[in-house]
């Protein structure tokens, strides 16, 4: 006679299989909040500043990188629940790099179903010609890839350039500019291109490079690594986002408030006299709420265990 044998799950495994199923469910939670929030961030930068309007046709400039591919991602899933229409046309501008893979955008972006143009041009030869071995290549790179993606959005009929751009990539144009330019100068969400005819627009200025790094991962995006800025390992760009990050680490919301900063200026209290009229200003004798301050409390300055200094004793 034969026997059968059932198999019996020992209360360790099913214990084991709970907490991995609860672990899934909480990442698939966390994944799913971590979307929300990129569609979130992105469709308020994109009404803040009227970034996409009805028949607009916007060029993705995708470089390979996790940035690129969460906008084109969250572009393409706010299309589909967009009020109007636009267009969207993914752009990569293959710069002949040693070691670039150029069948892998192709594949992704003929999986994606999305419309794409793959622009062929040897700027890596130009740029490691013209710049000397250990300087920085970004200046002169960035301009020639300007100049093309201008000429291919006329040739694509798009009239927006969406660049993939985020929060921190912003705030630290803002300290390069201040600490190593003399500027106070940013990465605006929308700017008029240089020639004039295009739009250019940054629709997550509002989104942490840490959640692109996130989304990048959970999305398993095909990065492609850049031979030219990504290998520079002196950047002052790099010294600028190593200092935000220890202020983010040892000051809360410092990084926040710099950035809540650039969307709150006060001409009147900085010393541009382009931006603001100080040479013709006078005491008219009428009251304002933007003027001098400069006898009051300091508006960040801290308590002391003693209360408000008097005047008469300072």
């Amino acid at each position: 006679m034969e026997t059968t044998t059932t198999a019996v799950e020992f209360p360790a495994n099913v214990e084991a299989q709970k907490l991995a199923r609860k672990k899934a469910e909480k990442i698939a939670l966390e994944n799913n909040k971590l979307h929300k929030r990129l569609c979130r961030l992105v469709g308020q930068a994109i009404g803040d500043f009227n970034m996409i309007e009805d028949g607009d046709k916007v060029m993705v400039c995708l470089s390979g990188g996790k940035d690129s591919y969460a906008l084109l991602d969250i572009l393409m899933t706010l299309r589909e629940r967009a009020p109007i229409h636009f267009d969207i046309v993914a752009v990569n501008l293959d710069q002949k790099q040693p070691n670039f893979p150029p069948e892998i955008l192709p594949a992704y972006l003929t999986e994606l179903g999305v419309a794409f143009h793959i622009e062929n041009q040897d700027t890596y030869s130009i740029v490691k010609r013209l710049i000397p071995e250990g300087k920085t290549t970004c200046s002169l790179c960035s301009r020639l890839r300007r100049g093309i993606l201008y000429r291919v959005a006329d040739e694509l009929g798009a009239n927006k350039i969406a660049l993939g751009h985020h929060r921190d990539d912003i705030l630290e144009t803002f300290f390069l500019n201040m600490f190593f330019g003399g500027k106070l100068k940013g990465m605006p969400a929308k700017l008029q291109s240089d020639d004039g005819k295009h739009i250019v627009i940054r629709p997550m200025a509002y989104v942490k490079e840490e959640d692109t790094q996130r989304y990048a991962e959970v999305k398993g995006f095909p990065i492609i690594p850049c031979d030219l800025c990504g290998s520079q390992e002196n950047l002052q760009r790099k010294q600028i986002k190593g200092l935000m990050r220890e202020w983010d680490k040892k000051f809360p919301g410092r990084v926040e408030s710099i950035f809540s900063a650039l969307s709150n200026v006060a001409p009147s209290h900085l010393m541009d006299p382009k931006l603001f009229g100080f040479k013709d200003l006078k005491a008219d004798g009428l009251a304002n709420p933007m003027g001098d301050i400069a006898f009051d409390e300091e508006p960040c300055s801290t308590p002391t265990t003693f209360g408000t200094i008097p005047l008469q004793a300072l």
